[in-house]
């Protein structure tokens, strides 16, 4: 497990005011925690870390995990612990923390234009080793000129569509300009493919999950076929994510894989069809405190829209942590109401109850936050803060 920051520490306040509490300390018990606040479950955490890790190594491919999900250097060098070859970020900013943590290979898997993050990227190809995605010739130039200027030697991945229409060239053409134009600088080398397809992790048929699955894997490997046919090797096709992570492994086409939100198992992708023993455990929690229940049938939890994203579906009720299944009914900004199982039922009981909630989606709502409150058992274990939250340029 990475280095724990053992206690939280207060805000400094200016003379006469009032510091801002701990959210937690080590050794506290889950009541004992302030709320609205992220909650990782260890045990949990360990157990999708370690099998992600034994999946995909048994095929000989590599994982190298998606950090916009966690956005947490303590995650990041639990996750290398396992065999991760490194991290990817979506954004230039976004890397800057793994790359002061030590993370030595970093993988910006998205592309980026202009003089001052080519700057930051150039510098950090100083100290990782770096890779990026291009899917366009004017971005090449930029970084090769500055590359070389620097000294420094930069891994690029022209960016193929695979079939989720967003970026990426989408023809072979495509492709033979960017290698062209990469090969041109000194500073820059062909590292490989990306060929994501974001949209196919979020399929909740399997059979219909695996079958665009293939389908991406059939046209990056048509991509690796042409570049092969003009005697290039290409030594990298990376991509693939947690909802097709079991498919890319088995594919032979993928080397590597970039899975996320595997840690945590949001309520989206809980939500999904699986199959065999590929369901994750859910990790990542919302611990909440019921502050009204004022009304019968109906409780108000302090956890609203500013404490949890909502874009993939209202926050869902732990409903193995107690009797009862509340139903997250609607979120405004502090307050989150949940209906009880009978309209009628008394509430009362409820007021001051600290519940769990799952989220929907995990990386906009991590992005909420300073920090995990790790737990295990019921106790804090540990305070792993959130470097990288907010680091959207």
């Amino acid at each position: 497990m990475p280095d724990s920051v053992k206690s939280a520490s207060l805000v400094s306040p200016a003379a006469g005011g009032i510091a801002v509490p701990p959210v937690a300390k080590v050794g506290d018990a889950l009541a004992q925690v302030a709320t609205p606040s992220l909650l990782l479950d260890l045990d949990a955490f360990d157990a999708n870390v370690a099998r992600m890790a034994s999946a995909a190594a048994a095929r000989g491919v590599a994982v190298r995990p998606h950090a916009k999900a966690h956005k947490s250097t303590s995650i990041a060098r639990a996750q290398m612990a396992a065999g991760a070859v490194g991290v990817c970020c979506q954004k230039v900013t976004e890397a800057i923390p793994f790359v002061n943590a030590g993370i030595g290979n970093i993988h910006i898997s998205n592309e980026f234009v202009g003089e001052a993050r080519v700057a930051l990227a150039v510098a950090m190809a100083a100290r990782v080793t770096l890779s990026v995605c291009v899917d366009d010739v004017r971005q090449v130039a930029p970084l090769g000129i500055a590359a070389k200027r620097a000294g420094v030697r930069i891994s690029v991945l022209p960016e193929v569509d695979v079939g989720q229409g967003r970026c990426g060239v989408a023809s072979t053409d495509g492709v033979a300009k960017l290698v062209d134009a990469i090969d041109h600088y000194e500073g820059l080398h062909f590292g490989g493919l990306q060929a994501y397809h974001g949209s196919a992790q979020h399929i909740a048929n399997w059979d219909e999950r695996r079958d665009t699955a293939r389908q991406a894997a059939d046209k990056a490997a048509a991509y690796v076929g042409f570049l092969e046919a003009r005697g290039i090797t290409c030594p990298v096709v990376t991509g693939g994510g947690t909802g097709t992570a079991e498919f890319d492994i088995e594919s032979g086409v993928y080397t590597e894989i970039q899975p996320g939100s595997y840690v945590f198992l949001d309520g989206h992708y809980g939500s999904l069809e699986w199959r065999d023993d590929w369901r994750f455990k859910h990790g990542l929690f919302l611990a909440s405190t019921v502050m009204s229940t004022a009304r019968p049938g109906v409780i108000v939890c302090d956890a609203g829209l500013k404490s949890v994203a909502t874009d993939s579906g209202l926050p869902r009720f732990w409903s193995s942590q107690q009797a009862g299944k509340p139903h997250y009914r609607t979120a405004s900004d502090e307050h989150g109401v949940l209906d009880l199982a009978s309209p009628g039922e008394d509430s009362a009981p409820w007021l001051g109850e600290t519940i769990l909630l799952v989220p929907g989606h995990c990386d906009p709502t991590v992005n909420l936050y300073d920090r995990y409150v790790a737990v295990r058992h019921g106790r804090v274990e540990a305070l792993w803060p959130i470097e990288a939250r907010g680091l959207s340029q």
